[in-house]
């Protein structure tokens, strides 16, 4: 019972939000008592906890998928991130935001296992990418890494971006976009301008 309240839990909240579903509503929806929910999580914070937890290794275990793959280093960013977004449906709610401004602990502590993990990610993405031509030989990826982390972290903030001027499927293009366009060599580019022709 535990696993599909996490489950329920984590769909409720990214259709509508971290702050907008209430135990009522998830019991509502599940069928059961707000008892039977609160036999397994103390409280909603615990639930919410629990929920980004389950995400972010659904996440982690999908990108781990993809870069096993080892397809081009450019197609994989993309493949990430259609990845990514589907989980996150779209971001329509503004998970991270929502987290950021009503449940600081728990932002802060994705926060750091996402940054590890995209680090790891994007290091050998880079790493791999200067191999084959496709980016520039003289990046450092060390600094590309971390600002490449720091603005996918960025603009997820409503108050720079807001959400009825820069909807989020269209920023994250137009950020990976801009990510790759500032790091590719003329190889890359080719297959950058074919990927965004097929987007």
């Amino acid at each position: 019972m535990k696993d599909k309240i996490i489950e329920k839990a984590n769909d409720m909240f990214l259709n509508f939000g971290f702050k907008s579903v209430t135990m009522d509503d998830l019991a509502t929806e599940m069928g059961i008592s707000k008892k039977t929910i609160y036999t397994h999580f103390q409280n909603k914070t615990e639930l919410i906890m629990a929920t980004t937890d389950y995400l972010f290794c659904n996440i982690s275990c999908g990108i781990d998928a993809i870069v096993e793959q080892k397809t081009g280093p450019i197609e994989e960013l993309y493949e990430i991130k259609a990845f990514v977004m589907k989980h996150l449906k779209d971001e329509k709610t503004s998970p991270q935001y929502q987290l950021q401004k009503y449940y600081p602990k728990i932002y802060k502590t994705l926060k750091v296992k996402q940054f590890e993990l995209m680090q790891d990610c994007v290091i050998e993405n880079l790493d791999r990418g200067i191999k084959k031509g496709v980016f520039r030989k003289n990046i450092d990826i060390q600094f590309i890494s971390r600002i490449y982390f720091n603005g996918i972290i960025g603009i997820k903030d409503q108050e720079m971006f807001p959400i009825h001027i820069f909807p989020m499927t269209q920023l994250m293009a137009d950020y990976l976009e801009y990510h790759v366009r500032g790091i590719a060599t003329e190889k890359g580019l080719e297959i950058l301008n074919n990927l965004l022709i097929k987007e």
